[in-house]
């Protein structure tokens, strides 16, 4: 059984989110992407993964569920990446009715739940207390804005001063300072 995480449960319905935000679906249009070899979906899903992992941080226990229904393969059991859970509906099911059984779980249980998709149908079914509803296109805009974020964040830390006295907390400093008779 798995552990139950006291952070708010994230539900990403990735496909939609791939298909309905031009981040994601441009990978899939890629050269690279249209080999006979490689999963046309593979990129995009990885990216999806990373981002959300990012933007789940500290607040969410985020999960991504996959449409699988059309798929016979059984090779997309469900798996864990940088901390987010992947499911992949089974064979014969839905995502959307994945997504809705995590979102009465949660119900049942009183724990918060945000979903992300822009499926009106998930949207309507899934709405009301304790679920929070975020567009794919919102989504995607809170990731490009964490990007912009971890950019500056980055080029401040490329152009600062990087002294031991910087990087040093003020209690450690202190001592340090006393030991130097300063």
């Amino acid at each position: 059984m798995a552990k139950r995480s006291d952070h708010e449960l994230l539900v990403v319905d990735g496909y939609n989110v791939i298909f309905g935000t031009p981040r994601y679906k441009a990978l899939m249009d890629e050269p690279d992407a249209r080999q006979l070899d490689h999963d046309p979906f593979d990129r995009a899903r990885e990216l999806l993964v990373g981002d959300v992992a990012a933007f789940a941080q500290g607040r969410y226990e985020p999960v991504i569920v996959f449409d699988a229904a059309g798929n016979v393969s059984p090779e997309h059991p469900e798996l864990r990446r940088a901390g987010v859970r992947m499911i992949f509906s089974p064979t014969g099911v839905t995502a959307d009715t994945v997504i809705e059984k995590l979102v009465s779980e949660c119900r049942r249980q009183g724990r918060e739940v945000t979903v992300v998709t822009s499926d009106n149908a998930i949207r309507a079914t899934v709405g009301g207390i304790p679920v929070t509803r975020i567009s794919s296109a919102m989504l995607a805009h809170e990731i490009d804005v964490l990007d912009c974020e971890r950019e500056v964040d980055i080029s401040d830390r490329r152009h600062g001063k990087l002294t031991v006295e910087d990087r040093l907390d003020a209690e450690t400093l202190a001592k340090l300072n006393a030991l130097l008779g300063r």
